[in-house]
């Protein structure tokens, strides 16, 4: 690997050795079209990664370190442990079990119930503590210092990030011409793992984040990594107090768009999914969308442009139906 688990920025030497590693592990992202004209004459189509096995792209991730420890035979007895706001604890423990490996999941006392309920059927030993990522992020650092077990992490780490940027090249398979990847920006896995394979491919990014959880956001305006409030819809799958510095790294070196959307913007794209294509998903995953319909982002005149709606663990019990 280009990278090692001290570097913080993976490169696409990286991305291409975990789609070696993840190939016939984790699923192929379908890709639909949206209707012709719903946005001008742009092009947009939308990439269903929450049709992994655990309900996000996080899968990609955690087969990617999984398989690159294993391998090296850095995996411990004491298994692997990670926080999370639930879907990097899902995947987590789903890729530890196909392996026979322990997992602990440190999640949030805020994380939802449908993940936490899901994880238990991983068996994973789930662990909830403090109100924010941060705090369980803490924990999950302590216990991997007691216990000897392997940390990973929610997206700053190399395998993480390249891991998810395998997600890229199969859309762009699949969308001849491809000129804008959007993606929804959390801690900045996605975001590093998308930009590291968009440079390669010629593909500009643009980074949505709710206004509220706006941590590449402020990053790139202070030039530096810094530590944002936490208050959002989205805020159990965004809510970083920061992003990795990998992350502000790609977003500089691809000259990537930084959007903000209110949660008004991203409760609305959320429903629109569901009433023209039945898709209850994230308000994370909507986010991302958000930069379309709320006119943060306007593609230009032929644009083609693709939205990654990243994950589906979500009580679609507050969906309208029309």
């Amino acid at each position: 690997m280009t990278t090692t688990a001290t570097d913080a920025v993976p490169a696409y030497e990286d991305v291409k050795a975990a789609r070696e590693r993840v190939h016939g592990v984790v699923r192929p992202v379908p890709v639909l079209e949206t209707d012709r004209g719903s946005f001008g004459t742009a092009r947009v189509f939308l990439a269903l990664d929450f049709t992994q096995s655990t309900g996000s792209f996080k899968d990609r991730g955690a087969a990617n370190f999984t398989a690159a420890h294993l391998t090296a035979g850095t995996m411990p007895a004491a298994g692997v442990v990670i926080a999370s706001g639930g879907n990097a604890g899902l995947a987590c423990a789903w890729a530890a079990q196909r392996n026979a490996i322990p997992a602990t999941v440190f999640l949030p006392t805020t994380a939802p119930a449908v993940k936490v309920a899901k994880l238990r059927t991983y068996g994973a030993d789930v662990r909830q503590v403090g109100a924010e990522y941060a705090e369980a992020a803490a924990a999950a650092a302590r216990f991997a210092a007691d216990t000897g077990a392997l940390a990973s992490h929610a997206y700053d780490d190399p395998y993480i990030a390249a891991g998810a940027g395998t997600l890229l090249g199969e859309i762009h398979a699949q969308v001849p011409g491809l000129d804008t990847v959007i993606v929804a920006v959390g801690g900045g896995g996605l975001f590093t793992g998308t930009a590291v394979a968009a440079h390669a491919l010629g593909v500009r990014v643009v980074a949505v984040e709710p206004e509220n959880c706006r941590a590449l956001n402020a990053a790139i305006e202070a030039g530096e990594v810094v530590d944002v409030e936490v208050d959002s819809v989205a805020a159990d799958s965004l809510g970083a107090r920061r992003v990795s510095r990998a992350a502000l790294h790609w977003a500089r070196r691809t000259g990537a768009r930084s959007v903000l959307v209110t949660d008004d913007a991203i409760r609305a794209a959320r429903q629109l999914l569901w009433d023209h294509r039945h898709l209850a998903v994230e308000h994370a995953a909507a986010t991302a969308l958000a930069a379309l319909t709320s006119g943060a982002y306007t593609p230009g005149d032929g644009e083609r442009v693709a939205v990654v709606l990243c994950g589906a663990n979500t009580d679609p019990s507050d969906l309208v139906t029309t």
